[in-house]
């Protein structure tokens, strides 16, 4: 798997992204929907990246800078086809990697409260996040779960 800065301009990825906004719709109030769309993606303080197998889109995760030593995770996603494959572990690591690279001491993310959140859940708390509260222009939320965990030095 190749994981690549970028692509938004792509159209397999720009399908995907649409496909993850029509996912958090189906599950989520239109009011907890957190998930930004390309133009939210393109800001300067968010870094976009896709993830490829022999020339074939299997996932993308972004990464938004709320300060100098705080990161929080965004648009993880993973096409339908090759979940369960590792592919969002493989994005969660680079994601990782990437925040220790820019000395960010924490790491957070919203995701659903909802059943069909759970799998997103569980990979996160496989590799430390907790639960936590509200961060950064997060306000308290039924159908969010707020995690967040510390990012170490290798």
């Amino acid at each position: 798997m190749e994981i690549r800065t970028g692509g938004l301009d792509h159209p397999d990825v720009v399908a995907l992204l649409q496909e993850h906004l029509r996912g958090m719709a189906e599950l989520s109030p239109p009011d907890s929907i957190h998930a930004l769309d390309l133009d939210g993606l393109r800001q300067p303080q968010i870094t976009f990246w896709s993830a490829w197998q022999d020339e074939e889109l299997v996932g993308c995760g972004a990464l938004k800078q709320l300060d100098a030593t705080h990161g929080e995770i965004k648009s993880m996603r993973t096409a339908s086809r090759h979940r369960r494959k590792g592919v969002a572990a493989a994005m969660l690591e680079h994601i990782l990697d990437e925040a220790r690279r820019r000395d960010y001491t924490q790491l957070s993310l919203e995701t659903g409260s909802m059943q069909g959140f759970e799998p997103a859940r569980a990979l996160y708390a496989r590799y430390g996040f907790r639960s936590c509260g509200p961060f950064a222009q997060y306000t308290d939320d039924p159908n969010s779960v707020f995690m967040t965990r510390a990012v170490q030095r290798p």
